[in-house]
């Protein structure tokens, strides 16, 4: 049984109860996935690459991962943060933490893949969506991703095109809005789990053997994801 270890934030974690009704990604997925993929999430509210490290989550991970597992990495939204604990500096430190999941997944024989963060859900006054919000760190998810030869997931592209194409009205349903433009309700985090398997798909094998059958990777076509 291949499993898939998710290693991120407070967008991606497997929430409770008690949080309801903020869904992550990584729990929205199981809708997606074979029933013969079993789905580990270790993300955590408000951890960077830089704090998941530093509290041994990786190791975590790593004790548990084993040949023909996937690694799925996505960080970005603490990383940003200007506090000690959690910030990471997108040229240098961020890459470089980025480099070490990768390196945990293939000292396992695990797939790793990068993903970048999801968009944050901003418009102006004239309802306008404003891209952007964070900053260089998805590009350097790219561009480690390019160096190293890891497939990488373009989720923040994907997702600031769809935001700006639905805009700000449409776009409140899928958010833990009012006052939260940033974690997601149940139908935001199956809609942006669904971009996520769909990219899979395009991976082809061995990633699309992860999805069930019917998933369409047509939906956001003619969105502009460049």
């Amino acid at each position: 049984m291949a499993a898939i270890f998710y290693a991120g934030d407070s967008t991606v974690k497997f929430n409770k109860i008690a949080t309801y009704p903020q869904t992550g990604i990584s729990q929205a997925m199981l809708w997606y996935l074979k029933d013969s993929v079993d789905m580990k999430s270790f993300a955590q509210n408000g951890r960077s690459t830089k704090s998941f490290l530093d509290e041994g989550r990786l190791s975590h991970i790593e004790r548990e991962m084993k040949q023909g597992d996937f690694l799925f990495i996505q960080f970005g939204h603490n990383d940003e943060k200007d506090d000690a604990e959690r910030h990471t500096d997108p040229e240098t430190t961020f890459p470089e933490n980025l480099l070490r999941f990768i390196d945990a997944a293939r000292d396992k024989g695990a797939y790793p893949v990068l993903i970048t963060p999801i968009a944050r859900r901003l418009f102006n006054n004239k309802g306008d969506f404003l891209p952007g919000s964070h900053g260089a760190y998805p590009d350097a998810v790219r561009r480690t991703g390019k160096k190293e030869g890891v497939p990488v997931i373009d989720l923040t592209a994907i997702t600031e095109a769809y935001l700006a194409s639905v805009g700000d009205l449409a776009s409140k349903a899928y958010f833990m809005w009012p006052g939260d433009n940033t974690h997601l309700k149940p139908e935001g985090a199956v809609l942006m789990a669904g971009f996520l398997c769909q990219e899979l798909k395009k991976l082809g094998s061995p990633y699309s053997a992860l999805l069930e059958d019917g998933i369409l990777v047509e939906e956001n076509e003619g969105l502009d994801v460049s």
